[in-house]
């Protein structure tokens, strides 16, 4: 491994967001990436937010570092029980997949903070664990990953991620997102023989993440639930 990544493992946590001044936080860090890349329009609150944060299948999960929120990402849970998410309004045809019962991960709103870019600091490697993490502690069947064109290449190379849709227009984004989809199953042990870091590491106990249940929002598939039987 990496023993950069694995430094800056070291020093960070992670932190499920639930209260107002934690996610106006993230909220902020979204809008300075986001403008910084040029991205979005401008705003005077200085916030970049949608009504996808409030729903009930949504986890917003953020990495500190000294006690600052340096990255962060949204995640929502696909089910049975709730079929709500951004990447599905933007590529419907993932609904095909939850018809047929599978589950899946749609991570968006993917943000490191300028500085921590500007001082080389690995986070996107910290950041992407989020998202490995929570499709194995929800057996998910399905990740989706909705990435520009210049992000393609380490989705494909690192976590093992193939084109699933060409680039389509995304509320909110000037430029337009294709969509990457991964076999979670099928790739996790891969993923894992290449770069370990990306799973569970027990030696470094503020590196695991406290996913919350969602009950009665979220619901394995029937395969996720045989093979972990």
């Amino acid at each position: 491994m990496n023993p950069q990544v694995v430094e800056t493992l070291k020093q960070s946590r992670y932190k499920v967001l639930t209260n107002r001044q934690d996610l106006e936080e993230i909220y902020r860090l979204r809008y300075r990436c986001y403008r910084a890349e040029g991205s979005i329009v401008e705003n005077e609150q200085g916030i970049m937010t949608d009504a996808f944060d409030e729903t009930a299948n949504c986890v917003h999960v953020a990495v500190e570092m000294d006690g600052k929120i340096l990255a962060a990402m949204r995640l929502h849970l696909l089910s049975k029980l709730s079929l709500t998410s951004p990447t599905l309004e933007v590529f419907p045809e993932i609904l095909d997949y939850l018809k047929q019962g599978q589950t899946v991960l749609d991570p968006t709103r993917f943000v490191i903070d300028p500085s921590a870019r500007k001082m080389r600091v690995p986070l996107h490697f910290l950041a992407l664990r989020i998202p490995f993490l929570a499709a194995m502690f929800y057996d998910i069947d399905l990740a989706l990953a909705p990435v520009r064109a210049e992000h393609t290449a380490f989705y494909r190379r690192y976590l093992g991620y193939e084109l699933a849709m060409q680039p389509r227009s995304y509320p909110g984004l000037k430029k337009p997102i294709q969509l990457l989809t991964a076999k979670v199953r099928e790739q996790r042990d891969a993923v894992l023989a290449r770069t370990p870091v990306f799973g569970p590491m027990d030696e470094y106990s503020q590196s695991d993440i406290a996913f919350p249940a969602l009950l009665g929002v979220y619901e394995a598939s029937k395969e996720g639930r045989s093979k972990a039987a």
